[in-house]
């Protein structure tokens, strides 16, 4: 699946609220899909990110073409959709690649915001 690697976890429809919305720190969802180019552009990035901010936050992935339960309950349409979600709520929303340096702005800035 587009989007994980060894720092970035695949989830599902099945453990998406056990891994997501009850996890104890933050966590950034990409919703994902195999066909989608600015998908597999943020794979590196969000991997890299992962790496940097463990233990700060956890990133999964959500491929929507075999989970489309969770894709739903969010109203997600256009990929890559990055969400960031604290304490079982999103928190952040963007759709579309980003840099890296950007993303991690923007997720300092979303939690910082709710702190």
């Amino acid at each position: 699946m587009a989007g994980t690697t060894e720092h970035v976890a695949a989830v599902t429809d099945a453990d998406f609220a056990q891994r997501v919305l009850a996890s104890g720190r933050p966590v950034l969802v990409e919703f994902t899909a195999d066909w989608c180019p600015p998908c597999r552009m943020m794979a590196p990035v969000l991997a890299e990110l992962a790496a940097e901010r463990r233990g700060e936050l956890d990133v999964v992935a959500l491929d929507v073409d075999t989970n489309p339960q969770v894709q739903g309950r969010y109203g997600v349409l256009s990929m890559p959709t990055l969400m960031l979600f604290r304490d079982g709520e999103p928190i952040w929303t963007a759709v579309g690649a980003r840099a890296k340096r950007r993303l991690g702005q923007e997720l300092t800035e979303a939690l910082a915001r709710m702190a």
